[in-house]
């Protein structure tokens, strides 16, 4: 048999499984499962979707998935669906299950790799739904180079409660609210059971959405396909059309590495900023870039961030969810308010093949001025999220601002340390700090965690005993994307590399400042130095085999995205041209 025209077999990775004598017995297993004689000999793309019975963002996964295989068959493609893990956030936050998320990134971009590898998939589309599954979907892509495109699951709707919407942000918060007396158990029942009403990712300007965002201000998604609400079908047009898009992107070569530059990725960090978007896109952003070979680290994400103005109303530091953006142009609207003020490279291509520039040439809505405000006047001038550097975080740190005012942007206060999450959230639980202290976390970064977990429960349960305001918090760990407050993390180094978050003492005094940029302790350069030689090491983990061990030996650098191996610079070969 003899391919289509537009397809040339002897230049794919499925050539090694489909074709010539010596692979007939691979071709009765493809007989087996119903394939016909064509749809063995065409293009295969392999679908892979992050679904699960997890939590609502993965569950509609599956049957979005099925109309990306549609697309595939209209396109000339043999279209084959796998899944792979995902670790929820929401549900493995405020334990030890947190420290599986960030690993988990690193795991779905494995796994894909792998099932690609192993099975010889010539195009890639990703679905995507929970927070670590975006962006490791996403490096996945990159690191294989094959014409692949994206697809986020859909955000969840958002519940409503006494007139008012509410997320599973209000629900954490309230748990706060409960422990310090101010929320009754039927309050805080009616509440869970009302806020998260149906399929899809929580609602903010959360991680999830923020990664969803980049996936299309990076490229490597159809413009506007993020926005749709999870159980709206009017997203089946958009998967239909990735897949007949991935179709497209085969026969003319197109791959991720055309698409992800560093200026696509300059693109991808303005859109963070001028939403206010999640601080784990300093880790994402230089993992992908990782993938690609590209130099881009927290530093650069920062730089970008500080001089970005912040224009987009959205949880948890504005006032309206993903649906709310949908409703008024999406993430179209937001790129051509960055375009006036010349914030975006109109030249990077898209996975359509056409420029950021010609796509948005096609947008006609303009900015609503509720949701997305004119970048003329923008809700602050600098990005939601900043970047902060000093002698207690030499490779840098980070923390959102969005919904803050200047002068909660600075402040400085004596520590109060603690040596893991657990103990800092006991201690918020009981109250057992004062006004004014900088809470300290540390031994939470990737290596020391293992896995850098996120502090929602702490941050929420300070912000529900109406506290989020008095005092600060540094980590070498991580913050929810529904985190708000004075909550700075990606301290780096991390404490279990002898970072100075490792030095601290209770009492020293810290200095936040996020509108110059600084994060200090009042010590000299020679006391930092007695500490550190008198510093007993970094504190044992009980975890010594398994996932975690493994990922503890391998992760790198926070400012470098925390990735566990060498990247594209290291590569001897590209998947895409085996």
């Amino acid at each position: 048999m003899t391919d289509t025209p537009r397809f040339d077999k002897s230049r794919l990775p499925s050539r090694h499984v489909t074709e010539g004598p010596s692979r007939a017995p691979h071709r009765s297993y493809f007989y087996a499962m119903g394939l016909t004689e064509k749809e063995i000999h065409q293009p295969w793309v392999g679908v892979a979707t992050c679904w699960n019975e997890a939590a609502p963002c993965n569950i509609s996964l599956d049957r979005q998935a099925k109309v990306v295989k549609k697309g595939v068959a209209k396109g000339g493609g043999t279209a084959r669906e796998f899944t792979t893990i995902t670790v929820t956030d929401g549900i493995a936050m405020g334990h030890e299950g947190m420290k599986s998320s960030l690993a988990s990134r690193e795991a779905i971009a494995d796994t894909v790799e792998l099932t690609m590898r192993g099975h010889c998939y010539d195009a890639l589309v990703g679905l995507a739904g929970c927070d670590k599954s975006l962006p490791g979907m996403m490096m996945a892509m990159v690191r294989l180079n094959v014409p692949s495109v994206f697809i986020y699951g859909g955000s969840i709707l958002p519940g409503r409660l006494d007139g008012k919407d509410v997320t599973v942000q209000d629900v954490f918060e309230a748990v706060g609210k409960h422990q310090a007396g101010n929320y009754s158990d039927a309050e805080l029942a009616v509440l869970e059971r009302v806020a998260c009403p149906s399929a899809g990712a929580c609602g903010g300007q959360f991680t999830a959405n923020t990664m969803a965002c980049v996936s299309e201000a990076i490229g490597l998604a159809l413009l506007n396909s993020s926005g749709a609400p999870a159980p709206y079908e009017s997203r089946d047009q958009y998967c239909e059309e990735s897949g007949r898009t991935v179709m497209d992107l085969l026969a003319r070569n197109l791959r991720p590495r055309d698409i992800v530059t560093r200026k696509s990725l300059e693109n991808a960090a303005r859109v963070v900023a001028c939403t206010g978007g999640s601080t784990n896109a300093g880790l994402h952003l230089p993992a992908i870039a990782h993938e690609a070979g590209i130099d881009f680290d927290l530093k650069d994400v920062c730089d970008i961030f500080r001089d970005t103005p912040y224009f987009v109303n959205l949880k948890p530091g504005g006032d309206y969810v993903a649906k709310d953006l949908y409703e008024v142009g999406g993430l179209p609207v937001v790129l051509k308010e960055l375009r006036k003020a010349g914030l975006v490279h109109e030249d990077c291509l898209t996975v359509t093949g056409r420029s950021i520039g010609e796509e948005l040439d096609r947008i006609s809505l303009e900015a609503d001025g509720r949701v997305i405000h004119p970048i003329s006047n923008p809700i602050s001038k600098t990005g939601g999220v900043v970047g902060l550097h000093g002698n207690l975080a030499p490779d840098g740190a980070i923390v959102k601002v969005a919904g803050m005012s200047e002068e909660d942007q600075v402040f400085t206060g004596p520590a109060r340390v603690f040596e893991c999450e657990e103990d800092a959230f006991a201690a918020v639980k009981a109250r057992d700090y004062e006004p004014g202290d900088v809470i300290v976390i540390r031994n939470e970064g990737p290596a020391g965690g293992p896995g850098m977990r996120e502090m929602l429960a702490t941050t929420a349960a300070l912000s529900g005993q109406a506290m989020g305001k008095r005092v600060a918090l540094i980590t070498d760990g991580r913050f929810s994307g529904a985190t708000r407050g004075f909550c700075v993390g990606h301290v780096g180094p991390e404490a279990a590399h002898g970072g100075p978050i490792a030095l601290l003492q209770n009492g020293d005094m810290i200095t936040l400042n996020a509108l110059t940029g600084e994060l200090s302790v009042a010590l000299s350069d020679e006391e930092l130095e007695s500490r550190r030689k008198a510093w007993a090491g970094a504190r044992p983990t009980i975890h010594t085999s398994g996932a975690l061990y493994k990922y503890a030996q391998l992760v790198g650098p926070t400012r470098l995205g925390a990735v566990t191996h060498p990247g594209a610079k290291g590569e001897g070969h590209i998947y895409a041209d085996i």
